[in-house]
């Protein structure tokens, strides 16, 4: 294990190094001088402000781009319940001055995302509060029984709640400290309140409803029987060492080399992706980013049809990452890294081992038996790993990246945890799965928009819609058996807005038409969707006017600085229409220029017994495949696994070359 911290602030930091907790302290001492914290700040968030495209490639834009010249920039968003105010702030690491600040407007911006502190405080405010304490009781319960899930509001028709922060609470009876709460869900009661003021803003109580009396205790050996005995070790060693090098966060693998970069919000960001081939060093990829995920409920139920939390910009996925650990999150031999953030106050807080980077075998890369030729060839593939893993509320979610030898991005989001619980209502219910006797899972969808700044061969890149169509029988298709592929130009952003269609075997190639490869054709990447559902709310309802990035799979649009974010800076309490749908309303021209594509993707959850009490990683994704940056397979250069590893132990090496090599 290799244990990798951010370096200190000096003058040589790479302006896309991760933030330092020097950076932080200093961050916080300029907003301190500059009157804007006080007792009553909280610092929503902090992060990096990174610099311009076009200041980081100036073989590309122009020839005088100084990257380390212009100092680092930060932004934080700061909230103080005292003055009811919200700040959007810029500040200057180099000059110690605030650059900018803004101040929200609640009703038109939202507020600011929901702190860590505030999942503690909507307990403290139900526990002292006469309705919720008598609707506890007539359920035989006290407020110390009951642990209150902290759930952010949305935007909805309920009286007196636009301009205040709120939350929204479902109470969950928690029998001793170690019980897991969300096998006994408190049903037919709500809470919306307003944490800025400490108080219940309204309580919906339509009395009691039996509390599921099932265990979630997976760990309790009355739930999970005798421990199996039968399992064998699965070690991974690599006696030399990794194949990758990481010198600060510059990451080096086998032909690619790219900036691990994190971020409070958004977590794993991957910056400067280039591939190099035949010695010829290329990007790909400016940035790479998974920019926002929403996950919406679907039970129309008063106590739940508000249901729809943005995991990324009201909860911070990035500030709440675990902490890894060897042999269980990561196994072999792995690389960490410790991303710094900032905590409620500002100060600096380390997630020791936050991110995990190793190798991994990938199965067969290519292969071949020709008779002909008397060849038999196979080379194995790889993969480099970057990823980390948080806990937001009852679900944890792993986020991937993966690259190959041979060119291709992966991007795999693993979700797991707990199921959101109710108490089922009946056994027919339409909205929800019966996962335990009496217990309901509502179903509901985890959605992600991966967000790719690319840059493929440089900024003048395009997107095209390829579909397989079927050919009738009739003249030059006697036989019917005719099919080709139809390429549909995405030039402006008001095209760009698509879904999948797995029956047309659609996908996009995004192009360099000014880069052309030895056939003459543009080098390009093609993006393979995975076709499952988008969002399955109402066109008209209020999550889709706030998740609206999640109404469509792809959206492309011309690269813009502010354009960060698919849901708009501001998600908690926002009223919809931020975002893409903003970002594309301009209609900007997108054939040859600097642009970004958009990817929606995600799981649409129908819960099975199988899910609890605990839920088995479920996945999904998308990748991104060359096609025709390379003028031919780039692995062939590739040498043959020696016959140490092609065999088991103390057996015949049965299909090996005398050479001892997997292959002639």
């Amino acid at each position: 294990m290799t244990l990798q911290t951010s370096p200190p602030a000096t003058l040589q930091t790479h302006p896309l190094e991760q933030l330092s907790a020097h950076e932080i302290h200093e961050s916080r001492r300029i907003l301190a001088e500059a009157g804007l914290v006080a007792e009553t700040t909280r610092f929503a968030y902090l992060g990096l402000v990174e610099p311009p495209k076009d200041a980081l490639y100036g073989d590309f834009y122009r020839d005088d781009a100084d990257p380390l010249g212009a100092g680092r920039t930060v932004r934080a968003m700061l909230w103080d319940a005292s003055l009811s105010r919200s700040l959007d702030v810029r500040l200057s690491l180099a000059t110690g001055e605030v650059l900018q600040q803004r101040e929200l407007d609640p009703a038109v911006d939202g507020q600011l995302p929901v702190l860590v502190e505030e999942f503690g405080i909507i307990e403290d405010i139900l526990a002292d509060d006469p309705q919720w304490m008598a609707a506890l009781a007539s359920r035989g319960l006290a407020p110390e029984q009951v642990r209150v899930a902290p759930l952010s509001a949305g935007v909805f028709e309920y009286e007196e709640e636009e301009g205040k922060r709120l939350l929204r609470g479902l109470g969950f009876r928690q029998d001793h400290p170690g019980d897991h709460a969300w096998a006994h869900p408190i049903d037919g009661l709500v809470a919306f309140v307003d944490v800025e003021n400490r108080r219940v803003n309204h309580l919906i109580d339509d009395g009691p409803v039996p509390v599921p009396e099932v265990s979630g205790n997976y760990t309790d050996p009355a739930i999970h029987g005798e421990l199996r005995t039968d399992l064998k070790p699965i070690e991974v060693i690599q006696p030399e060492g990794p194949s990758f090098t990481l010198e600060g966060n510059h990451l080096s693998w086998l032909g690619w080399d790219l900036r691990v970069g994190f971020d409070a919000r958004e977590g794993l960001v991957l910056h400067q992706l280039h591939h190099t081939h035949n010695g010829r060093r290329r990007p790909v990829v400016h940035r790479a980013s998974i920019s926002e995920m929403v996950v919406p409920y679907g039970d129309p139920s008063p106590y739940r049809s508000w249901q729809n939390y943005f995991d990324s910009g009201e909860y911070l996925v990035g500030r709440d990452a675990n902490s890894l650990q060897l042999g269980c999150d990561c196994l072999g031999d792995i690389t960490y890294m410790s991303p710094v953030v900032a905590d409620d106050f500002g100060n600096p807080r380390t997630i020791d081992n936050g991110i995990c980077i190793h190798e991994e075998d990938a199965g067969i890369l290519w292969k071949h038996t020709d008779e002909w030729a008397g060849s038999n060839e196979v080379r194995r593939n790889r993969r480099l790993v970057v990823s980390f893993f948080t806990t937001v509320g009852n679900y944890d979610y792993g986020f991937y990246w993966y690259l190959y030898l041979d060119g291709t991005i992966e991007f795999e989001a693993k979700a797991t945890g707990i199921v959101f619980t109710a108490a089922l209502p009946d056994k027919g219910y339409a909205y929800a799965s019966e996962i335990a006797p009496g217990l309901g899972a509502p179903y509901h969808q985890h959605l992600f928009s991966a967000r790719l700044d690319m840059f493929i061969d440089g900024p003048t890149n395009r997107v095209e819609e390829l579909d397989l169509v079927r050919l009738p029988k009739g003249p030059g298709n006697p036989h019917g058996n005719a099919f080709t592929q139809q390429r549909t130009l995405l030039a402006r952003e008001s095209e760009a807005v698509r879904d999948a269609d797995g029956a047309k075997g659609r996908v996009w190639h995004i192009s360099n038409p000014n880069s052309l490869n030895y056939l003459g054709h543009p080098v390009g990447y093609t993006l393979y969707p995975e076709n499952n559902p988008t969002l399955a709310m109402a066109d008209d309802s209020s999550i889709a006017a706030r998740a609206a990035f999640a109404r469509h799979h792809l959206w492309v649009t011309h690269h813009a600085e502010e354009e960060r974010y698919a849901a708009g800076d501001f998600v908690n309490q926002h009223p919809g229409g931020a975002g893409l749908p903003a970002y594309v309303a301009q209609d900007r021209d997108i054939d040859g220029e600097d642009l970004v594509v958009w990817h929606s993707f995600g799981l649409t959850h129908f819960p099975r017994p199988e899910d609890w009490p605990i839920m088995p990683v479920d996945t999904t994704g998308f990748t991104l495949k060359p096609h025709g940056f390379f003028d031919a397979n780039p692995t062939l250069n590739l040498p043959p696994s020696t016959s140490g590893h092609c065999a088991a132990p103390n057996s015949p090496a049965a299909g090996q070359s005398e050479n001892g090599h997997c292959g002639h």
